[in-house]
C-alpha cells in the first residue's frame, strides 16, 4: 500500500501567512503542519511514502524532511506539480509511484486527532474500489465549504461538493483510499468551473460503479488549511489534547 501526501496549492485562505512560504509548511503548536499527515500515514503502516508539492518553496519540504529518517523511514519520494490544477490533477502526478498498488491519499492540511490504521485495515481486504472517510459535523454551517454525502440505506450515493443546502450532516475529509483505477478515472475527468480536476468527481465516479465504501470517524478532525479561524483551531486543539491516539477498534 503506497501513501501519497498532498502538499500543493497556493494557500489563498491562509494570506498574508502564505505569500512567503507553502502553507502546509506553516507551525500547528510545535510542528509544521505537514508533519501531523505524515505521521498520520506512518502510523498507519505505510512506510513507501510520495509528497506532492509545487510553486516556490518546493525544495523547502526535502530541507525539512529529508528522507524521513524523523519518522522512522528508510526513503521519502518527491514529485512537483507545476500549477494549481486540483487535487486530482495532483493525485495523477504518482502514477508511476503507485504501480498498480492501492494507495492512500491525504491533504496535508489535514490533521486527525485518532490514527486511521483501522480504517486502512478496511481498505487493505476491501477486493477493489475506494473507500472514503467521513466525520458528522456539528455545526451544519461548516459543512457549506465540504463535500457532503448524500446518503441512501447504509451506502453514499453521490456526494456534492460545498453544497448551500447540505444534504446530510457529514463532511468528506481529506483522506482518501483508491485502488489502481482511479488512475484511469483521472484521465476522463473535464476542469471544473474553475479550472481544476476535482476530487469529488473521482469518488462520485466510484459511487457510479458501485465501488465506493466508507467509515465515520469519531475523533478530532480539522482542516487547518481552510480559513485562518480553523488554522488557530488546529493549533488550540493540539496543544490542549495532543493528536494520534489510538481509536477503539472499529
Amino acid at each position: 500500500m503506497k501513501g501519497v501526501l498532498l502538499a500543493g496549492g497556493t494557500g489563498t485562505r491562509l494570506h498574508p501567512l502564505t505569500r512567503i512560504t507553502n502553507k502546509h509548511l506553516l507551525p500547528v503548536y510545535d510542528r509544521p503542519m505537514i508533519y501531523y499527515p505524515l505521521q498520520t500515514l506512518v502510523d498507519a503502516g505505510i512506510r513507501d511514502i510520495i509528497i506532492v508539492t509545487g510553486g516556490n518553496n518546493a525544495g523547502d519540504f526535502l530541507r525539512l524532511l529529508g528522507n524521513g529518517r524523523e519518522f522512522g523511514l528508510k526513503h521519502l519520494n518527491y514529485t512537483y506539480q507545476e500549477r494549481a490544477g486540483g487535487i486530482a490533477e495532483a493525485l495523477g502526478l504518482v502514477e508511476d509511484f503507485v504501480d498498480g498498488d492501492k494507495c492512500v491519499v491525504m491533504l496535508g492540511d489535514n490533521i486527525l486527532q485518532d490514527s486511521i490504521a483501522p480504517w486502512v485495515e478496511h481498505f487493505r481486504h476491501q477486493p477493489r474500489g475506494a473507500r472514503i472517510l467521513l466525520k458528522e459535523m456539528e455545526n451544519p454551517e461548516h459543512l457549506s465549504h465540504l463535500g457532503v454525502p448524500i446518503m441512501d440505506g447504509g451506502r453514499v450515493r453521490y456526494i456534492r461538493e460545498k453544497p448551500a443546502t447540505p444534504p446530510s450532516p457529514y463532511a468528506v475529509i481529506g483522506v482518501y483510499m483508491y485502488d489502481s483505477t482511479v488512475f484511469d478515472i483521472i484521465r476522463t475527468l473535464k476542469p471544473s468551473g474553475r479550472g481544476e480536476l476535482e476530487i469529488t468527481d473521482v469518488n462520485n465516479a466510484y459511487i457510479d460503479r458501485g465501488e465506493m465504501e466508507y467509515d465515520v470517524i469519531t475523533g478530532w478532525w480539522g482542516d487547518a488549511g481552510e480559513s485562518i479561524s480553523a488554522y488557530l483551531e488546529a493549533i488550540n486543539f493540539v496543544a490542549q489534547h495532543g493528536v494520534l491516539r489510538a481509536p477503539a477498534r472499529a
